[in-house]
């Protein structure tokens, strides 16, 4: 979640996503990690709010309700917050949200197979999800729409006149990684150094993977034309839809690393303890804030906000390097922001344990 502001704030920045210097590059490689791990745990999660619920019946309500909802967030709240403006002839987003959502009611439907079998149709649809683009172009254009909200991307228009949705995030592979998440379930339920091993063996598993078949890629490959190291080669890996390579560079380290979050007793891991407990309260709240102080950064730079350049926010490019923000800039920015988001999440979780509401289960 931390790791994702720095995403956010490079949106508002001009930094480009990715570009030929390490410092550019690494700014957003390192967020790459963000969506992989909160699909995946999100899927860890409901298994063990089955757990606590005792009843399937009850997860899948609950994972359509909050899965709807978050649906609508996306499209009402989160789009507002990126642009500051309610044009939706302009930009309607699909973005992690929308996938989070759609994710979970998809995933109301698949908790009643036993939990290997979850799992099992998780890693087919992740290691299988490059045949939908033959599946696609065989299933002809009246469906076209649908392909491009599984898989495809871009964007589709309702009607002639209708308004047009940009589909950023796609629910394949992304379904596949949450069921994955909740097999992981059954895992985390174990006694800990059972646990911590079978974490550890899986992460390093999947990370050796990665550098195999990626170095391979990379080095059996024409060289790049624009001249990127090999390193830079093999971390560039597609997003959009995320592709097994993606999720095993991703998610492999992540998984390894579980044990040592899990004895983290830090006065940092705290902090993150904090963000972890109101995640959805630090997602509806970061974005606005973001974009709120990243205005008044250009006001006091350049004597004026630019808040046009942001109407169809996060595809915002500013091609002029001298016009866009420094790297230890776009650093500062997000570290106060970091610190704001602190105070207010832990104000938010003190409210949560004192007073609760009904509504605050699902936020």
């Amino acid at each position: 979640m931390v790791l994702m502001a720095i995403d956010h704030v490079r949106v508002y920045s001009g930094v480009p996503a990715g570009g030929p210097t390490a410092g550019v590059f690494f700014t957003r490689w390192v967020t790459h990690f963000c969506a992989p791990v909160f699909v995946f745990l999100a899927g860890t999660a409901a298994y063990l709010h089955l757990r606590k619920l005792g009843n399937k019946g009850e997860l899948a309500r609950y994972l359509v309700t909050r899965g709807l909802m978050l649906v609508v967030l996306e499209l009402t709240v989160i789009r507002t917050a990126w642009t500051f403006n309610v044009d939706y002839s302009g930009l309607i987003l699909a973005g992690v949200l929308w996938m989070l959502g759609w994710c979970m009611v998809l995933l109301a439907g698949v908790i009643w197979l036993p939990t290997w079998a979850v799992g099992v149709v998780g890693f087919l649809i992740v290691v299988g999800q490059n045949l939908l683009p033959a599946a696609a172009s065989a299933s002809g254009a009246s469906i076209q729409w649908l392909w491009q909200f599984l898989y495809l991307g871009g964007e589709v228009r309702f009607g002639e006149s209708g308004p047009t949705i940009t589909i950023l995030y796609t629910l394949v592979p992304w379904i596949g990684v949450m069921a994955l998440g909740y097999a992981c379930g059954a895992v985390v339920v174990l006694e800990s150094a059972v646990r911590q091993r079978i974490l550890l063996r899986v992460g390093l598993a999947a990370t050796a993977l990665f550098l195999i078949a990626g170095g391979v890629m990379v080095f059996s490959g024409p060289p790049s034309e624009e001249g990127m190291p090999a390193l830079f080669r093999l971390l560039n890996q597609r997003k959009y839809p995320a592709s097994p390579l993606f999720l095993l560079m991703t998610l492999g380290p992540s998984i390894a690393l579980l044990p040592l979050a899990e004895r983290a007793r830090t006065g940092l891991a705290d902090v993150f303890d904090t963000f972890g407990r109101v995640p959805l309260f630090y997602y509806l709240l970061h974005i606005p804030l973001i974009h709120a102080t990243a205005l008044l950064v250009w006001y006091l730079r350049d004597g004026a906000f630019g808040a046009e350049r942001f109407a169809t926010a996060p595809y915002v490019f500013i091609p002029d390097p001298q016009q866009q923000w420094g790297l230890p800039l776009l650093y500062l920015v997000w570290a106060i922001d970091v610190a704001i988001l602190y105070a207010a999440c832990r104000w938010y979780m003190h409210v949560k344990a004192t007073r609760p509401r009904p509504w605050m289960r699902y936020i």
